[in-house]
């Protein structure tokens, strides 16, 4: 079963909380279990949280996938999976997590932020994506006994998640074409893949090299924000990803 199936089958075992409805819940080193939730995590990194949290710690996309992360293929997108390695002790802590909090906070991945809601996605027949939500209570969490009361939607805004959720949900769209194909894409895409998500700073030379944005159909403006914005280059990277497995990225053409 791949992660993606597993993930669901979590989410469908979870009471679902209507986008109107209010839940009570806090955060903070006064509630008795902080940081509790902060060990034993298989935390997957999308894209955009590699992206996020390079740039906070300032590495380089190697140095990053050296030492902090572990990958593998996906079996039914044949995709790479990069998950936060955890710290080799014994409650597998994360590596970030400090007796004051998280110390990369500004920019935790988009998991840590959802928790305590789960969100699942789906697109209608226009393409627009539709949420669904669902509380996490877990035995240790005692973040549920706060009394500040939040629907999903304040939630989500509270937590800054507005750009985490339009680029992974992006990304989300792209492994489920891959998926609807019936089989994982071959060698040659799932490396440019690996190059064009996760390694942003090593993609922009691959682009400057190749001079690929030359072949496109572009106005200046943009080639010049793929060049110089790494949020600009990961919306370009999925797109061409489309372009090039599935020769119909949105807007991307090559020129004639």
């Amino acid at each position: 079963m791949n992660n993606t199936d597993t993930t669901q089958q979590f989410l469908d075992s979870l009471p679902e909380i209507e986008p109107d409805t209010s839940f009570a819940f806090g955060c903070h080193p006064e509630v008795p279990c902080f940081n509790a939730c902060c060990s034993d995590l298989h935390l997957m990194l999308t894209p955009f949280d590699v992206l996020r949290l390079r740039r906070f710690l300032k590495e380089s996309s190697n140095d990053f996938i050296k030492n902090r992360a572990d990958v593998h293929l996906a079996p039914d997108t044949g995709l790479p999976l990069f998950r936060l390695r955890m710290c080799d002790d014994s409650r597998k802590s994360c590596p970030f997590v400090r007796k004051e909090g998280c110390s990369i906070y500004p920019d935790r991945p988009g998991a840590c932020r959802t928790y305590p809601l789960g969100r699942a996605t789906r697109t209608d027949k226009e393409g627009n994506v539709l949420e669904r939500f669902f509380l996490v209570r877990e035995a240790h969490c005692r973040g549920f006994e706060q009394t500040t009361q939040w629907t999903p939607a304040q939630w989500l805004k509270d937590q800054g998640l507005e750009a985490y959720n339009t680029n992974n949900d992006r990304f989300m769209l792209l492994l489920a074409r891959i998926k609807e194909t019936g089989h994982p894409v071959d060698p040659r895409h799932s490396n440019m893949a690996a190059l064009a998500l996760y390694q942003l700073d090593n993609f922009a030379q691959f682009l400057s090299d190749t001079k690929l944005l030359e072949r496109l159909e572009m106005d200046d403006t943009r080639k010049e924000a793929i060049a110089q914005d790494e949020e600009a280059r990961l919306e370009f990277a999925i797109e061409w990803l489309e372009l090039i497995m599935f020769g119909d990225g949105k807007t991307l053409r090559p020129k004639s």
